[in-house]
């Protein structure tokens, strides 16, 4: 795909003014650094900073049966969110795999936001509204109007607050509300990527750029793709793609919590009827670092592939995910294959770092 046939957010001519180093990322043309990543990785971790993820995709899912079809369709149980609140959640397939992983907002009684990763939402919306055939309820694809910024870190409310028109004090965690920023009308939840305290920002897509530069003008960092998978991968979130996917049982992640046996959902027996092959797993190396796709060894014998690593800004150490014979977790010489050589790994548990 030439640069050309990229498609761009709301916010793309603020990157170009940033100098951000653009890269091709699901189709778009997206910043995956500005001042570098361990700064960026930094200011989140210690200050708090910006990202654009207007690329994510958004549906309105509408009507009387709005629950009744989310409870089909996910794997956790929407019949918990209340209104104003949001929860993480998972689309089976019928394999016993994934469609996506996902994120549910409850706007009122019979209507709900759904957000989904920027390179799914053609597949996602075929999906559900293929689904959504025995119910009556209306899927509607908002992703063009809106413009989505992350802004995340440990001082994010204190920046926030003097220019939001409700008290940030009072939502927590998976909150989620209409509000005023900086005089404009946006969506705030209280939902992130990062392992950090923060607010999601919803905003109409023609807004976005000045409520963009007014977060950094009041003390925000902007911040790139690039840190963002660092943030995620201390946090111990999976990425679709890598340690989700299509023929990936999320069983076999520490997500398991997501995924209620007490319900009915689509694709239930084939996702509960067997016992995964394969675990998901946390692990650290000494100095060097583990790509996804490189082979994780047990005595000599391929066991499993990192799914992402990267070298950790926080911890100063190479962490690593990856999916590995579930009957071989235990083995006490684990050794990632890098570039023809075997480095030892320890398995260590997930999270690599929490707040």
């Amino acid at each position: 795909m030439s640069q050309d046939d990229l498609k761009k957010t709301p916010l793309h001519a603020a990157h170009l003014r940033a100098g951000a180093r653009m890269v091709p990322f699901g189709g778009w043309d997206m910043p995956v650094q500005y001042s570098g990543v361990m700064t960026e990785h930094g200011s989140v971790r210690e200050h708090a900073a910006v990202f654009d993820v207007s690329h994510m995709g958004e549906f309105r899912v509408t009507g009387p049966q709005a629950l009744d079809f989310l409870q089909y369709a996910t794997t956790n149980d929407v019949s918990k969110v209340r209104v104003g609140r949001a929860q993480y959640n998972l689309l089976p397939n019928e394999r016993g795999g994934l469609v996506d992983d996902i994120y549910v907002y409850r706007l009122g009684e019979t209507e709900y936001l759904v957000v989904v990763n920027a390179s799914n939402i053609d597949k996602d919306l075929a999906h559900l509204r293929a689904l959504a055939a025995n119910f009556d309820v209306t899927i509607t694809d908002e992703s063009a109007g809106w413009a989505l910024i992350a802004a995340q870190g440990p001082r994010t409310a204190e920046l926030l607050a003097p220019h939001v028109g409700t008290d940030l004090a009072e939502k927590k965690k998976n909150s989620v509300f209409t509000t005023t920023l900086f005089g404009f009308d946006v969506m705030l939840a209280r939902t992130g990527y990062t392992g950090e305290d923060g607010f999601e920002i919803f905003t109409k897509a023609d807004e976005a750029e000045v409520v963009w530069d007014k977060l950094l003008a009041v003390g925000f960092a902007p911040a790139g793709l690039g840190a963002r998978d660092t943030l995620r991968l201390e946090a111990g979130f999976p990425l679709y793609g890598h340690e989700f996917g299509d023929d990936i049982n999320p069983l076999s992640s520490h997500y398991t919590w997501v995924v209620k046996d007490t319900k009915d959902f689509h694709g239930k027996g084939a996702l509960l009827g067997t016992a995964p092959g394969v675990r998901l797993v946390g692990l650290k190396l000494d100095k060097v670092i583990a790509r996804e796709g490189y082979p994780v060894l047990s005595g000599g014998e391929v066991i499993g592939r990192v799914t992402s690593g990267s070298m950790s800004p926080t911890l100063k150490e190479p962490i690593a995910m990856a999916l590995i014979d579930a009957a071989r977790v235990e083995d006490g010489d684990i050794n990632v294959e890098i570039r023809g050589k075997a480095h030892p790994a320890r398995v260590v548990p997930l999270p690599f770092h929490s707040r």
